[in-house]
């Protein structure tokens, strides 16, 4: 309730809307989302909601409440990130954190975002965590330079995971 009285006049954003549902025996859940669907009625003038998730949980969570799909009568799908575009979000992210992601690597790193894409989905925690990983390996290597190499993305023989 104090979440919809902070967004009256503007716009309440919920990401991973689906965590507000557990399923039927979720009583809170359930007390959140009718509480939801009745200041998006009684609001509609004056609230805007909009929901982000995962696709497969947010369908499950539009019927935790009779009314909850109808009040969406907007939905967006973003597809997966391609392996190229995850390599590009690495670049960018290695560069925010003052490294930068040597030439010589990103092609072997832009299949291994693929594959991964390909077997999981793509989307921007997946490029963080593999910079973040090889900004670990980098400073174990003893390197005192701030370039990423090809080894810093490899455990055994394998780009990490």
């Amino acid at each position: 309730k104090e979440m919809l009285r902070l967004a009256r006049g503007g716009c309440l954003f919920i990401d991973e809307a689906y965590s507000l549902y557990r399923g039927q025996n979720d009583s809170f859940g359930l007390e959140a989302i009718d509480t939801l669907v009745k200041a998006m009625e009684d609001k509609r003038d004056n609230l805007v909601v909009v929901l982000a998730g995962y696709a497969k949980e947010m369908e499950e969570f539009l019927t935790a409440n009779s009314g909850l799909r109808s009040r969406f009568s907007n939905i967006i799908e973003f597809k997966d990130y391609t392996g190229d575009e995850l390599c590009q979000i690495a670049c960018n992210i290695a560069k925010g954190k003052d490294y930068v992601i040597d030439e010589s690597c990103k092609e072997a790193l832009m299949k291994y975002l693929t594959k991964r894409n390909i077997l999981e989905g793509g989307n921007g925690r997946l490029a963080r965590n593999v910079v973040e990983k090889a900004m670990i390996h980098q400073s174990m290597r003893g390197s005192d330079d701030d370039i990423l190499i090809l080894d810093d993305f490899m455990e055994g023989s394998e780009v990490i995971e």
